[in-house]
């Protein structure tokens, strides 16, 4: 059993307690708990944590103690962030949480930046762009290009802080966030993406998602053209909000019009391509910083897949030979996405061990829905398209063509054709993979076998065959192999 890691992050809007376990480079979270104290209320209209805010955030970790005390997990790392940084009383809280025996370490501004920043880039790997960490307190910009994360920088634009200072109009609260960046000296993020992290702006994905009836609904890896962000931003902050938005809290809600107005400004300031939305931020980050090396370096798609399908009973060995003997097919449909190949057969694989009244829609929904990281939402659609095409040969994807082109549907059909040819022939025995060949030969699909298996080749394994081929643009052939490996038509 892995052992389980946990973070507490004492935040400005909420305090939290988060179980992780899982494979260490794409961590499950098992315990997800958080009180919404708003530490950092009291700093922005006096410089001062409220006593009342003190008294539930320190209720709520003394509960976070005693759990992970009760779970017997040794591996903690708590941190508290702008609200305990900046409040004049913040030491005296501090030393209140470490005698509830939390070993608690205060981050600087720009270590929150930069751990935030990290997040993003283990969920991203080789992302390039500036990361945005809004959260109640401050606001926290990185310049990212893949592994490098600099300029780390925090700004008092908290979501707690930004009703009073949008309270003066609009064009007086862009001008006071410009002038925040241009003391800065901040100059990056034009033309590249804009990675937003924090509660609030994972509401603000939930309520674009909902608003354009998006085929998926996990936030992680939502992406908008920044134009689109900006109109967005614009109807939200003249919005009353009143609607009840899935998987949005009332008090999230409740403050998407600040979020939205700071991301418009900071839009039309970065001039970013696109925005894309991020579920790993400050917490990922301080887990993926413990990681060694090699850990770090694993793919977090492969890592977190493998994780999920060995516990269907899909094993890995058999997975990797399904990949290596639909290779040269599923080359003819493109190439320089086999780690999404690989992904999409172990899903694939492990469709097929639930209930088959089940495997269309679990199949979907394992693709779209779970939270996968190193993937976006193209790639996600591929997946879904694999396994669609694996579980039924004749699937449609009338709501995947809203989220990837037809080029890429395509190639991820394949892939499901070309798993679900390869495990109707085997009958899930790897051998039968092994004395057997799919290759593509003068316009032909062609399906080599020896003769100790010829009786493999079904009338069903007949038609996968055909139905892949044509998916292909090739013509299905069989080829007979004796033992000396002479091809016999």
């Amino acid at each position: 059993m892995t052992e389980e890691r946990a973070v507490i992050d004492i935040g400005s809007n909420t305090v939290r307690l988060v179980i992780f376990g899982g494979p260490p480079r794409a961590p499950a979270v098992l315990l997800n708990e958080k009180v919404t104290a708003r530490l950092g209320k009291g700093v922005a209209e006096n410089g001062q944590l409220s006593p009342k805010s003190m008294r539930m955030a320190l209720d709520a970790l003394a509960r976070y103690a005693a759990i992970l005390r009760l779970r017997g997990v040794a591996h903690i790392d708590a941190v508290a962030t702008a609200a305990s940084r900046d409040a004049e009383n913040g030491p005296a809280f501090l030393d209140a949480v470490r005698a509830l025996g939390i070993d608690v370490r205060l981050l600087s501004g720009e270590e929150e930046a930069i751990t935030s920043a990290t997040g993003v880039t283990a969920s991203f790997p080789g992302a390039k762009g500036t990361v945005a960490d809004l959260g109640g307190g401050s606001l926290e910009l990185v310049d990212i290009d893949g592994e490098i994360r600099n300029h780390g920088t925090s700004l008092p634009l908290g979501t707690l802080r930004l009703p009073q200072l949008r309270a003066e109009g609009s064009v007086r609260f862009s001008r006071h966030v410009q002038k925040m960046l241009e003391a800065t000296e901040w100059s990056g993020g034009a033309d590249l993406p804009l990675y937003l992290v924090g509660g609030s702006h994972r509401a603000l994905a939930h309520y674009a998602m909902h608003a354009l009836d998006w085929p998926y609904d996990d936030p992680h890896g939502f992406s908008m053209a920044a134009d689109d962000a900006l109109r967005l931003c614009q109807v939200i902050e003249r919005a009353k909000l009143a609607t009840e938005v899935p998987m949005v809290s009332t008090a999230r809600l409740a403050m998407l019009p600040d979020a939205a107005a700071l991301l418009a400004a900071l839009i039309a300031i970065l001039r970013p391509a696109r925005i894309v939305f991020s579920a790993w931020g400050l917490r990922e980050g301080l887990l993926y910083q413990q990681l060694a090396p090699a850990q770090q370096a694993q793919d977090p798609l492969l890592a977190g897949v493998t994780e999920f399908a060995t516990q269907l009973g899909i094993r890995a060995d058999e997975a990797e030979t399904i990949t290596r003997w639909t290779a040269a097919a599923v080359h003819m449909a493109g190439k320089g996405q086999e780690r999404l190949r690989h992904a999409a057969t172990m899903l694939s694989l492990a469709a097929n061990r639930t209930e088959p009244n089940l495997r269309a829609d679990e199949a979907l929904e394992w693709a779209l829905r779970k939270r996968w990281i190193g993937i976006d939402g193209e790639g996600r659609a591929m997946i879904a398209a694999a396994a669609s095409a694996n579980t039924a040969a004749k699937a449609e994807f009338p709501a995947l063509e809203r989220i990837a082109p037809p080029a890429s549907l395509r190639e991820g059909r394949v892939w499901g054709l070309a798993v679900r040819l390869a495990r109707r022939f085997s009958g899930g025995t790897q051998a039968a993979l092994e004395q057997s060949a799919l290759t593509v030969d003068n316009g032909q699909l062609v399906l080599s076998l020896q003769e100790e298996i010829a009786a493999l080749y079904t009338q069903q394994v007949e038609k996968d065959h055909k139905a892949l081929a044509q998916a292909l643009g090739l013509a299905p052939a069989r080829r007979m192999i004796d033992t000396g490996r002479r091809a016999t038509g």
